[in-house]
């Protein structure tokens, strides 16, 4: 019979490997230097770039990257609307309909990036090559602590890098530190419009089904009011580029006890498309010198 043991922390973590009933010994120990992550390359240049899929796309300088397909799809199917498809990128997982709203020094573009670290970097990388320079996501995210009501806002202020993406981007550390600059000037934005809001730090991960108490409470303890899948890796992309970002978080579902509740987030429908005009408004409204 064969069983599986193992203990590490957060240098050196043991290979867990069979054993037998009378041993325990790991067979061999799986450093951070082993870790593929560990080989930090910042070299500048790639062989597969951004503006090889960006091609001739042109985009607005800035972009609201906005996870809420329900309220694109029923934006774009609006004839009143005013959004204007300036271009398409098709990915394994379906094409990417980039729209712009508004002309001249109103004009955004507006996009889904997909859910997920890899994919949402993607289509970052790809507007960013295309003439991106500011830009400010806004999607829905579990809550991890019980004050935050479905619907409340959240600026974040850091996100702990619990991804693989943002490695590839920046040297390793536990967690980013989001731009302060665009972050205070949304945070203003949404005080002068009087919208209730918060700015806390949030958990980005790739682990949608490892989220266990004990990980919750960790980061719970961390101070995390809400945890992302694409945070701590877009911010990691734009400080690279040398781009400016932000982002609003809405409190979605609850992993605030031991027991998941839903709280029908996804249909929170005035919630969503709320805050997409605020993200589109906010973004037109942030000012660098």
């Amino acid at each position: 019979m064969s069983t599986w043991s193992g203990a590490g922390d957060a240098t050196s973590v043991l290979l867990l490997m069979p054993t037998d009933s009378t041993s325990q010994e790991p067979v061999s120990e799986f450093g951070w230097s082993d870790h593929p992550l560990s080989e930090l390359d910042l070299d500048r240049s790639a062989i597969l770039e951004p503006h090889h899929i960006a091609g001739d796309l042109r985009v607005p300088e800035r972009v609201v990257l906005c996870f809420f397909y329900d309220v694109l799809t029923r934006r774009a199917a609006d004839p009143d609307a005013g959004w204007v498809p300036i271009g398409a990128r098709d990915l394994e997982n379906g094409p990417r309909t980039i729209w712009q709203v508004g002309e001249g020094e109103d004009a955004v573009a507006v996009l889904n990036p997909g859910t997920g670290a890899p994919t949402s970097v993607t289509m970052l990388e790809v507007v960013i090559a295309a003439g991106a320079t500011s830009v400010v996501a806004v999607g829905g995210a579990g809550a991890l602590v019980d004050e935050l009501a479905l619907g409340q806002v959240v600026i974040p202020t850091a996100a702990i890098r619990d991804e693989g993406t943002s490695f590839h981007y920046l040297p390793a550390s536990r967690s980013i530190d989001l731009d302060a600059g665009v972050s205070g000037q949304l945070a203003d934005f949404l005080a002068a419009r009087g919208v209730p809001h918060r700015q806390a730090p949030v958990w980005t991960t790739d682990g949608l089904f490892r989220e266990t108490p004990a990980r919750v409470a960790r980061r719970r303890d961390e101070g995390c009011a809400l945890v992302d899948m694409e945070c701590s890796a877009l911010a990691a992309v734009c400080e690279f580029r040398g781009v400016r970002f932000g982002q609003f978080l809405y409190a979605g579902d609850s992993l605030a006890t031991d027991d998941w509740d839903h709280r029908g987030w996804q249909q929170a429908a005035d919630v969503r498309e709320t805050l997409l005009d605020l993200a589109i408004d906010a973004s037109r409204a942030l000012r660098f010198g």
